[in-house]
């Protein structure tokens, strides 16, 4: 019964990160694929470019929820009586990375997916909100600074695990999470290896977050 549970539990973890929150919401308010374009991802950076804030917000808040509610999955089996209390962080991980390869490669949209960074927050937010209330902060400033989505994303994402190391909040920290945040980290800058190139180049694209009106 405990396998069969868990079982469940992936399988509602992919689903939800499935959903293809930037494709169904441009098809449905705009009428167009998001995927076909801008840079042609189905993720909330280039719902921002191609749609607007508005839109880049709501795909953005739905894509931080996939990934948290399918590790908060973890926490509900352990209610249950499916898991134990020493498994939930382990599984909260596994739930959270099958939400993020689900919003990768979704069933409900041809396998054609986004990069997975905001559902990747979700599930650090799931695991350890206060960390991940600094690595948005340090995103923010980031973005802010060079209007580089991707920069801010993998500087992010690399803040995570070394915040961790570095006992930012006193209480050591669990092996298998940082191990986890370097893992991350590396799948992060594997699906940003053009951004990477683009910015080296000059080409990459700049979204602008705060836009200052001119005093006339």
């Amino acid at each position: 019964m405990t396998v069969l549970a868990v079982a469940v539990a992936f399988i509602a973890a992919y689903l939800l990160g499935s959903i293809p929150s930037a494709v169904w919401y441009g098809q449905a308010f705009f009428g167009v694929d998001i995927r076909n374009h801008g840079s042609g991802n189905a993720g909330a950076t280039n719902t921002f470019r191609v749609l607007g804030k508005r839109a880049g917000t709501v795909v953005m808040l739905a894509d931080v929820l996939k990934g948290y509610t399918a590790a908060l999955l973890a926490s509900l089996l352990c209610q249950l009586g499916y898991i134990g209390e020493d498994s939930v962080l382990t599984f909260k991980l596994l739930f959270g990375l099958t939400a993020v390869v689900g919003h990768l490669y979704p069933v409900f949209a041809q396998f054609r997916g986004g990069k997975g960074v905001a559902s990747l927050l979700g599930m650090v937010l799931a695991t350890h909100p206060e960390v991940a209330a600094v690595c948005i902060g340090i995103f923010l400033l980031v973005v802010l600074a060079s209007q580089y989505v991707s920069l801010g994303s993998m500087l992010a994402a690399l803040a995570f695990p070394i915040l961790l190391l570095l006992r930012v909040f006193g209480q050591k920290e669990s092996p298998l999470l940082i191990v986890f945040g370097f893992v991350v980290f590396l799948l992060v800058v594997l699906t940003h290896k053009k951004n990477i190139t683009r910015i080296l180049s000059g080409q990459e694209s700049r979204t602008v977050l705060i836009r200052l009106r001119k005093r006339k």
